[in-house]
């Protein structure tokens, strides 16, 4: 049946989730030059409308807020963090599956999570962090409390969510294996659905990249 994740029942969150094998390991793919060139100041992504900067950015922190989390300051979702790096000059370059996850957060203004698939343990499943909840997002240990923020768990905790990735899990040189997710939201019709079409088509153009269909599974808030 392939990969499955269950999806809770929320009255913003719309996800969008796909898996990509890749034929060789990460870092033997190198840059993808179709994707370095959209982190171009004037690069254009035709697939998706355009929303006025400020609708984007409030209509997915509420998403974030709706759980209790408080998406500003260093919480702030994954994807304003990606505009201001690129209007810095200090957009990421790391391998080719991240590198087109973070253009099309980027240009979609929806936060996306990427994790390892080989790393997963267990059942995935979506669902806000109780109080309390918290995660290594980097290799020096630093954590994020991520109490009442949407969380995708595995059966070791939390994997990924739509501020940081936990560090557990995130891509490393020999990924050939990965789960995205596409934290999206019912206040933008239509933009979950677009993103992530553009975003698996990307990742498809990618030597050696097979993308799957993720199956999902509803499941009642708690």
């Amino acid at each position: 049946m392939g990969f499955s994740v269950a999806v809770p029942d929320h009255p913003l969150l719309e996800v969008g989730a796909f898996v990509t094998r890749f034929d060789r390991p990460l870092a033997a793919l190198g840059r993808q030059a179709a994707i370095a060139a959209l982190t171009a100041p004037d690069a254009v992504a035709l697939p998706l409308a355009p929303i006025a900067p400020d609708v984007l950015r409030l209509a997915v922190r509420d998403l974030l807020r709706a759980g209790g989390f408080k998406a500003a300051g260093r919480s702030k979702p994954a994807s304003e963090y990606l505009v201001g790096a690129l209007a810095e000059g200090r957009f990421p370059a790391i391998n080719a599956a991240v590198d087109a996850c973070n253009v099309v957060s980027l240009h979609s203004g929806l936060p996306i999570s990427l994790v390892d698939l080989d790393r997963f343990e267990g059942a995935a499943r979506i669902a806000v962090a109780p109080a309390g909840t918290t995660y290594a997002f980097n290799p020096s240990g630093q954590v994020i409390d991520a109490s009442g923020l949407l969380v995708l768990w595995d059966a070791a905790g939390p994997t990924g969510t739509p501020v940081k990735d936990a560090q557990r899990t995130k891509t490393h040189d020999q990924t050939r294996a990965t789960l995205a997710i596409v934290w999206g939201t019912s206040a933008l019709p239509g933009r979950t659905a677009a993103t992530t079409a553009w975003y698996r088509a990307l990742v498809a153009a990618i030597p050696g990249a097979v993308v799957e269909d993720v199956h999902r599974t509803e499941q009642r808030m708690a």
